[in-house]
């Protein structure tokens, strides 16, 4: 069967695994608007795909995914209009890769940020290369977690540390995200593609029915409470990259220096 062809998401198979891999290796897998419109489109490909019994999810090169492109969220704060749009999007990738009853596994081959991490968060299993990071700091930028951080993160790790990282926009390490169960596994670089490919042809080898059902009633709480989340989310983010502290986080980011909120 043929596989769709994207501008930044490349699709292979290997035997009845299908390997989605975001592919701006030059940016470090940053997403831009392609990236926002093509990934919901995968997903729902992956999602239907009668060549595959589970999906691997990674990054080209050495990042996983670095959140928003900086040039086009600057872009977007100077016409806000815009993000509605990409919002949207971003609904598409947290509800898609919730519906896919498929196992998804996640090849964190770098770092996860923002968007990023939100995106392998929503993995079923993850893999961390050690040495990586991960972390939401939409904060930082003075925008709201509302893309599926304020979602994903309390259902892995509790409100109480979600919130200390996601209110504190702190990065945390490959292998103390996978202490507190953030990530599954921390991994160094030399084993990641062999302990990867080791627990798919686990799961490819499984009973396929008792596995994707298994995924989709330990789903069922999770969608419920995404359904909730994800409108207010998208909507007080929305409302965020309106404001004046949203263009300052962005002039700070690419001044590198200490951005000076005002609470506008």
């Amino acid at each position: 069967m043929d596989l769709p062809t994207y501008k930044t998401i490349l699709l292979s198979r290997r035997g009845r695994l299908l390997v989605v891999t975001l592919n701006r290796p030059e940016a470090l897998n940053a997403v831009n608007l392609d990236l926002h419109d093509e990934l919901p489109e995968a997903l729902a490909f992956a999602a239907t795909d009668a060549g595959s019994d589970v999906v691997l999810l990674t990054g080209a090169g050495k990042a996983f995914s670095a959140g928003g492109d900086i040039a086009h969220m600057e872009h977007n704060a100077a016409n806000p209009h815009l993000f509605d749009h990409e919002a949207r999007q971003a609904k598409r990738i947290v509800f898609a890769l919730l519906d896919i009853e498929k196992p998804v596994v996640c090849r964190m081959n770098g770092h996860a940020i923002g968007l990023g991490a939100s995106i392998a968060l929503l993995c079923d299993v993850i893999f961390a290369v050690e040495g990586a990071k991960i972390g939401d700091p939409h904060v930082g930028i003075g925008l709201v977690a509302g893309d599926g951080g304020a979602l994903i993160w309390a259902q892995r790790i509790g409100l109480t540390r979600a919130k200390e990282y996601l209110l504190g926009g702190e990065l945390l390490s490959a292998r103390r995200a996978a202490e507190i169960g953030l990530v599954n596994h921390c991994v160094p670089m030399n084993d990641l593609d062999a302990t990867v490919d080791a627990f798919c042809d686990r799961l490819l080898a499984g009973a396929t029915q008792a596995i994707r059902w298994t995924k989709v009633l330990t789903n069922i709480e999770l969608k419920r409470i995404a359904a909730t989340v994800m409108e207010a989310g998208i909507a007080y983010e929305s409302l965020s990259v309106r404001s004046a502290d949203h263009r300052e986080g962005i002039a700070a980011l690419k001044a590198k220096r200490t951005p000076v909120f005002t609470g506008r």
